[in-house]
């Protein structure tokens, strides 16, 4: 099950940074990301999301391809990649693949004007690694929700303020209140 993870900044530099960090990352097997995505706030009314794949422009393309090949067919391959272009790129523009667009632009309403948000959902990751990867990051952010079980957030919440992460109950404590 993947989980999400929304992380608040007050400038709009930090979340495109975090992303590439995050990619990096990625490359390197700690991470396994679903999607991830820097929400920017210019201006009161002005809510960008920044995907990290422009679906439009993919659907396009692959379109383009598809009705070309269909309009070789037909002995019209510059009609056929045409509409074939602009139907995958309505169909690029339609879909939604990950996080919900809707739910980042409402969750992004608490950000001041200048600032910016990452939202990732997580596939798989190697927590330890990636938290110490992250540590350029701590006292940057906040974090704004996640997915996580309450131990997990409140660690990602102690890196992200710059605290030390609360330790863990001793199981030898558990086991004497039996």
């Amino acid at each position: 099950m993947s989980e999400l993870i929304a992380i608040a900044f007050d400038d709009e530099p930090t979340g495109f940074d975090l992303r590439t960090e995050l990619v990096r990352m990625q490359q390197e097997y700690l991470i396994e990301l679903e999607d991830a995505v820097v929400v920017t706030r210019s201006s009161e009314q002005d809510i960008k999301l920044h995907q990290a794949v422009n679906l439009t422009a993919a659907g396009a393309v692959s379109g383009g391809l598809w009705g070309s090949l269909v309009g070789l067919l037909f002995l019209n391959p510059l009609l056929g990649a045409g509409v074939g272009a602009a139907s995958g790129a309505l169909a690029g523009k339609l879909s939604d693949v990950g996080i919900n667009d809707d739910f980042m632009r409402d969750a992004s309403q608490s950000l001041q004007p200048g600032g910016s948000a990452v939202f990732v959902l997580i596939r798989k990751m190697t927590a330890d690694k990636v938290l110490e990867r992250l540590k350029s990051f701590h006292e940057k952010g906040r974090v704004l929700q996640t997915s996580l079980s309450n131990d997990a957030e409140e660690k990602l919440r102690a890196a992200f303020s710059g605290q030390a992460a609360p330790p863990a109950a001793a199981p030898e404590a558990a086991a004497e209140t039996t």
